[in-house]
């Protein structure tokens, strides 16, 4: 592995402990062992990794997503991949939306990226709820994706379980939508 990639995955583990601004640069360092100089020589900034970090967090799960397909149920399937998600790395909500709370005002850059990759998983859900019912559903697509995020918020304080809980739930609308639209 190369030095920038020890950089971002130690980073990732220490954010995703530690959160975002409360961690000095030598404790976002120390998994990697790199330096000052070299974390600047990759990234630019501190500001810059975490950017970085968010970028390949989003690459990863999105990638995740298409590796664990299910033609026969892609909304169900987001579901699937999220308690996976979840069980390997442990439930303490959204990175990205807990990126975009600390820097909120602070960095425009990375609320602005995580807005970006919001978005673009919200095509990723507007895609499969296509495949699913046979056409565009923006109301659909948004109901979704708030099961989708309350369900990874809620496990953070309660149990990985409320995702299965949450897939029901998005049956039930797509069933709804399914009869609605016949």
């Amino acid at each position: 592995m190369s030095k920038k990639r020890d950089i971002v995955s130690g980073a990732e583990r220490v954010f995703e402990v530690q959160g975002f601004r409360g961690v000095g640069v030598d404790g976002i360092l120390a998994p990697s062992g790199a330096s000052t100089r070299t974390l600047y020589k990759h990234f630019g900034s501190r500001d810059g990794l975490v950017l970085a970090v968010l970028e390949e967090r989003h690459t990863e799960f999105m990638a995740r997503l298409r590796e664990r397909g299910d033609p026969d149920n892609p909304v169900g399937n987001l579901f699937d991949v999220l308690e996976h998600w979840i069980n390997e790395r442990g439930a303490r909500g959204c990175m990205l939306l807990r990126a975009s709370g600390e820097y909120a005002g602070v960095n425009e850059a990375v609320t602005v990226l995580v807005r970006q990759q919001k978005k673009a998983f919200e095509q990723e859900i507007a895609e499969r709820i296509r495949q699913a019912v046979g056409n565009q559903n923006d109301e659909l697509t948004t109901q979704i994706w708030l099961l989708f995020e309350g369900a990874t918020a809620a496990a953070s304080i309660s149990d990985v379980i409320v995702v299965r809980s949450a897939k029901r739930a998005a049956a039930a609308l797509l069933t709804l939508a399914d009869e609605r639209s016949r």
